[in-house]
């Protein structure tokens, strides 16, 4: 029985592994894969390292023994595989990759199909590469997600190794806003995605359209480039992919590159060789290049005889229809061009259908006298890349699509519109009359650029960012471990006066649509646990909140708590409530009439007025309205209160305008000096609670919490309120803990009613 390799520090998450298995003559073969993401992850420095994947053979056509030969075998060279059935393959990869994503996130709306047994296996399998993931992984290792194949599977790691640092990239573009929409499970695959710590795409526009569609979509807005995400920072950024520039130059000196080379000289003659290498795919803009050509071929009919278009098409997804379908097309199409401008002794294109030698592939580049790469869409296309480095002392023109990821790094080509035929055909004119010195500049410009920005560097920027996010988690990490919970619990058991500092909403309560206080009532947990607290000798518990007064004393009467109101404005330490006077009055009208103003424009959105601040709500707008709308209010706010002592702050789903004097660190102050205690735990959630932390950060009896897992001032954070009431509920003796069965005397009906929910 194999023995499955566990804590590894570094795991890549790939569909295939760089190794592919499979059966000749009865016995299974094991081969070397090749390609970019195989380079780049062989050039990661780094140890202990693993690579997890399908290995490319159906794992119904093998018996138990063969899965233990291949997973012992796959071992040895640094991979673990993960076994899929030839349905599963089918549905998942063909599928719902392949038949659902890549055709929509290309822009092929019109060709995505959205079968459910797509989505099912879809989430089967990404739940069984979960699986393997969390065990092979160390409990702190660097996890390394690729591409549109495994978009659940950061959110699905997360849930099971939590401590792990993830990291995702996408090899494909993320489509726009308008066009990633359409998919069925959108919010799915953004929370998903989500779930990872650092994500990388090939160019700034994907990272922007990924991250425009989390606030549309989720409500989940970001600041350069920077998500907050259920108490987490998630980073989205540009990761421009290389090649391996070394590989192909010392490639051209090799002696079968140089023997291909010969051939094609004496082949091909005096004649100029215009050259293309793609995947079989829709995306690659194939028959509008057909057409180009022969738009090449009917108006400049001086190169006929003297051109020749070589297409060289790597068999893709052939078991996809739409693939099926363009290969007939395309072959149509070729035929069609050749007995319209072939001669006896001259045919305009050649076509092949598959895959070529690395060494024939680098004598094709280097002999070319022009590169078509005119993709209808593209992540990046390396092949770009690879025909400028295939230069040394021949020219060359490479003719790049403006849809093409690479045009940002290679702004010496000549820029196409891949879908305007008569803007290729004239590029390819142009190109065939371009002088050498032109086309040597222009290489040497892209070369040196190109030398730079390898696959080798693209990896170690991306681990580099993971570890950055890894050491700052590890040296940072203020997650409230078991040993702190334990310790602060015999720290407040054995204190001898005791002052608990907690606000409301986000910290005690979750938070609700409406800013309604009967629907924001504490639930039973709450009003218990509150109670308990209270009632233990020499301990002072004080809500303070941006709630108003009316609202607290509803809520808590009968309790003995300190009250402190809308953010300190009002207090109570006994019976009797004091206000402060902040002279915000004289600023309200002229503030709600400017909110108003956005609420009658803005479905959903909703005024709060209190004695000493004025709210607007927008957690039941639309994602992408309130965005705007929220910004546009806060700049007019802003420039309207610019001579005024009030400030507006953004909150969770509110704008807020307050006077700049009132702050909760202020009510933090006046109560530590009128309850002096050797024991202080103080606990919110958003932007008002970083004062109570500021004003305790050089208390050493104060236990500081935030409640969700961003910078904070804090010295400690727990994930959500519950844990916070958890903990709350520890402080206590068991004994004290009874069940409230009975409405206490001094709860309103209604209201109890709502605690009892």
């Amino acid at each position: 029985m194999v023995i499955l390799m566990s804590n590894f520090s570094t795991v890549i998450i790939s569909n295939r592994l760089p190794v592919s298995v499979s059966r000749q003559d009865g016995e299974l073969k094991f081969d070397a894969s090749s390609g970019g993401l195989a380079t780049a992850m062989s050039s990661l420095e780094v140890e202990n390292k693993i690579w997890v994947g399908w290995p490319g053979i159906d794992a119904d056509t093998l018996s138990d023994e063969e899965r233990e030969i291949i997973t012992a075998k796959l071992q040895e060279k640094g991979c673990y595989p993960v076994f899929l059935t030839a349905k599963e393959v089918e549905l998942y990869y063909e599928g719902y990759a392949n038949d659902t994503l890549w055709p929509l996130f290309h822009y092929f709306q019109s060709v995505a199909r959205y079968p459910q047994e797509y989505w099912d296996a879809y989430q089967l399998v990404n739940e069984k590469f979960a699986d393997v993931a969390a065990q092979v992984a160390a409990a702190d290792a660097r996890i390394w997600i690729q591409d549109y194949h495994f978009m659940l599977l950061p959110g699905m790691i997360r849930e099971r190794a939590s401590a792990t640092t993830i990291g995702f990239f996408l090899h494909i573009p993320f489509p726009s806003f308008e066009i990633f929409r359409l998919l069925p499970q959108r919010k799915e695959l953004l929370r998903g995605l989500l779930g990872a710590d650092v994500i990388g795409f090939h160019v700034y526009d994907y990272a922007q359209h990924f991250l425009d569609s989390c606030r549309r979509l989720l409500g989940v807005s970001a600041s350069n480039g920077m998500l907050e995400y259920e108490g987490r920072m998630v980073k989205a950024s540009a990761y421009p992919i290389g090649i391996d520039y070394a590989k192909f130059r010392a490639q051209l000196d090799a002696k079968e590159t140089k023997d291909a080379l010969k051939q094609l000289d004496d082949a091909y003659g005096k004649q100029k060789l215009i050259l293309s290498v793609d995947r079989l795919d829709y995306s690659k803009g194939i028959p509008e290049r057909l057409e180009a050509f022969r738009l090449l071929l009917e108006t400049h009919p001086e190169h006929r005889g003297k051109v020749k278009l070589l297409m060289i098409a790597v068999p893709s997804r052939t078991g996809v229809q739409a693939y099926q379908q363009l290969r007939d097309e395309i072959e149509r199409t070729v035929s069609r061009i050749n007995g319209t401008y072939g001669t006896v002794d001259w045919a305009p294109i050649s076509y092949q259908f598959q895959n070529r030698p690395f060494s024939e592939v680098v004598a094709l580049y280097a002999r070319a006298d022009i590169m078509l790469v005119t993709p209808i869409r593209d992540g990046m296309n390396l092949v770009a890349k690879e025909y400028v480095a295939s230069k040394k002392r021949r020219g060359g023109v490479l003719i790049l699509s403006e849809m093409a990821g690479a045009i940002d790094e290679m702004p010496e080509a000549l820029s196409i519109n891949p879908n305007n035929a008569h803007s290729v055909c004239e590029a390819t004119h142009n190109a065939l009359s371009m002088p050498m010195s032109e086309q040597k500049k222009r290489l040497s410009a892209m070369q040196k650029r190109l030398s730079v920005v390898t696959v080798q560097n693209w990896g170690k920027e991306f681990m580099g960012d993971l570890e950055t996010v890894a050491k700052r988690e590890g040296s940072s990490r203020k997650q409230l471990s078991l040993t702190q919970r334990q310790r602060l619990v015999t720290r407040y058991r054995t204190a001898g006066h005791r002052l608990i500092i907690l606000d409301y909403d986000g910290t005690l309560r979750g938070f609700v649509k409406t800013p309604s206080p009967l629907a924001a009532a504490p639930t039973l947990r709450v009003w218990r646990t509150l109670k308990v607290l209270s009632d233990q000798p020499n301990t002072t518990v004080a809500i303070v909140s941006g709630r108003t007064r009316r609202a607290l004393s509803s809520w808590f009467v009968g309790l003995p708590l300190v009250l402190a109101a809308e953010h300190g404005a009002w207090k109570r330490y006994g019976r009797k409530w004091e206000e402060i006077d902040s002279g915000f009055k004289k600023d309200k009208k002229r503030i709600r009439t400017v909110m108003e103003k956005y609420t009658s424009r803005t479905n959903g959105s909703e005024i709060e007025e209190k004695d000493h601040a004025l709210v607007w709500h927008y957690t039941n707008v639309e994602p992408d309205i309130a965005f705007k709308r929220a910004s546009e209010l806060k700049r007019e706010l802003t420039e309207l209160l610019a001579d005024d002592d009030v400030n507006v702050h953004d909150g969770r789903n509110i704008v807020e305008v307050k006077p700049s004097a009132i702050t909760k660190g202020s009510v933090v102050r006046e109560l530590r000096r009128m309850y002096p205690s050797d024991f202080v735990l103080c606990a919110g959630d958003d932007y008002t609670d970083e004062d109570m932390f500021r004003e305790l950060q050089d208390d050493p009896s104060a236990v500081t919490i935030k409640v969700g897992q961003v910078d904070t001032a804090a010295r400690h954070t727990v994930a959500k309120p519950g844990q916070l009431l958890k903990l709350l509920e520890e402080l206590s003796p068991p004994s004290s803990l009874t069940v409230l069965t009975e409405i206490p005397t001094k709860i309103p009906r209604k209201l109890f009613r709502w605690l009892r929910k």
